[in-house]
């Protein structure tokens, strides 16, 4: 058994699309102006303020960090900057496609739960690796629908 990836990948959204970064950087500066107008200067809290901000922020981080995926022989392994997740391909049921790429489920069918247990592997822009990573799926997990 080999430890070279059958399949890897890095996926960097916010260089990717820079037309949408852009869109998305000036809708959070008016987001943080405008809270920072209620939560300071109107109600005097400004602990509201950044707590509402970091919570914001760090729900959007995996759109501005680089996300390195790699496809073993029996576990994709998933790499943010300081996180690594790791699953095995037994651990899913299904896998369709979405907008941004292809969604493992923990299920047999497509649930409304996927975002939460599944593991989403996003594409680049130019989804170079899309062929080669359905091929692996459908040859580790099977049941693509």
């Amino acid at each position: 058994m080999s430890n070279k990836p059958l399949l890897e990948w890095t996926s960097h959204p916010f260089r990717e699309f820079p037309i949408t970064s852009l869109f998305l950087v000036l809708f959070m500066l008016a987001l943080a102006w405008i809270l920072w107008q209620i939560a300071v200067v109107n109600w005097d809290m400004p602990l509201f303020y950044f707590i509402g901000i970091f919570a914001f922020f760090f729900s959007l981080i995996t759109y501005f960090i680089p996300t390195t995926y790699k496809l073993y022989e029996n576990k994709i392994e998933v790499f943010y900057w300081f996180i690594r997740i790791e699953r095995r391909y037994e651990d899913f049921g299904c896998f369709y496609m979405d907008k941004k790429g292809i969604m493992l489920s923990t299920f047999t069918q497509p649930r409304r739960l996927d975002p939460f247990r599944g593991l989403s592997l996003r594409f680049t822009r130019e989804q170079n690796e899309k062929e080669e990573l359905l091929q692996i799926l459908e040859q580790k997990i099977g049941n693509k629908l």
